[in-house]
């Protein structure tokens, strides 16, 4: 599932690609992406447009026109591609722009979870996006302490409640949770001072490193390069991960180096 290093390197995908393009049409090839609008009226609404740049909020990404602005998620399977002239269209490219440079920008998606909307004020970008908290990649250790105080959820819930915290997902929060030794199914008001101390580093070295990756990255010193082994073990005890679901999610982790509060 594409989190924030994904979507921040489709962010970056969009700027390198259509920043300061204008779209010559819009080709719809499946409107079961577009969400509270016709093909119709998406091709009116872009076609002429310049694409001005782009922001991401949490998982969602925002590419600002000079009218509307185009918002994209990326659910489960959700990428966004630039293809050059002679590039051949992917089997799963749902919606592409064409601009004036002969590159096509394309949203593809296999399992069409989320989609397209176009929000023609301000406003509407926050109706379409929601209540959402602040962005994990700006987190400040005063805002994390904010985040867990009062709440009795797990913290693994927490961390990937969306109007809780924006960006993160099910790797992510494992991971972070792994490299800061804390269960995920401790309660959040029930960490620390040094506990929420050791969570902030590593929320702040893991969103780094993947940021900079453009994914969670599944190395052999990460959890993620191991929790999908067939019978997967810790890359820092050695010892075998359990898996249990919490907050509705497949979560991984090490019960020794992620022992339960005594």
């Amino acid at each position: 599932m594409p989190e924030l290093p994904d979507v921040e390197d489709f962010r970056r995908t969009l700027d390198s690609c259509a920043r300061g393009r204008r779209v010559e049409h819009v080709e719809v090839a499946d409107s079961g992406v577009l969400r509270g609008l016709t093909p119709q009226r998406m091709r009116r609404a872009l076609t002429g447009r310049t694409v001005a740049g782009s922001e991401r909020r949490g998982k969602w990404l925002l590419a600002r026109t000079d009218g509307p602005t185009l918002l994209l998620h990326f659910g489960m399977t959700g990428r966004l591609a630039c293809l050059g002239p002679e590039d051949r269209a992917a089997r799963h490219d749902r919606v592409t722009l064409a601009l004036d440079d002969g590159r096509r920008l394309a949203y593809r998606d296999q399992r069409k979870l989320r989609g397209l909307w176009l929000a023609f004020r301000e406003e509407d970008v926050g109706r379409v996006i929601g209540d959402q908290g602040p962005d994990a990649l700006s987190l400040t250790r005063s805002q994390l302490d904010g985040l867990l105080a009062g709440r009795r959820a797990r913290v693994k819930a927490v961390l990937t409640d969306q109007s809780a915290l924006a960006g993160l997902g099910n790797l992510l929060g494992d991971e972070i949770l792994w490299r800061a030794r804390i269960a995920p199914a401790r309660r959040a008001d029930d960490l620390g001072p040094d506990e929420r101390g050791r969570l902030a580093t590593a929320l702040r070295q893991v969103l780094r490193d993947s940021v900079r990756a453009g994914h969670v990255p599944t190395r052999d010193s990460w959890l993620t390069g191991h929790r999908d082994d067939p019978d997967a073990t810790c890359p820092r005890c050695g010892g075998p991960l359990a898996r249990d679901r919490i907050a509705g999610r497949t979560t991984a982790w090490c019960p020794h180096c992620q022992r339960p509060a005594s």
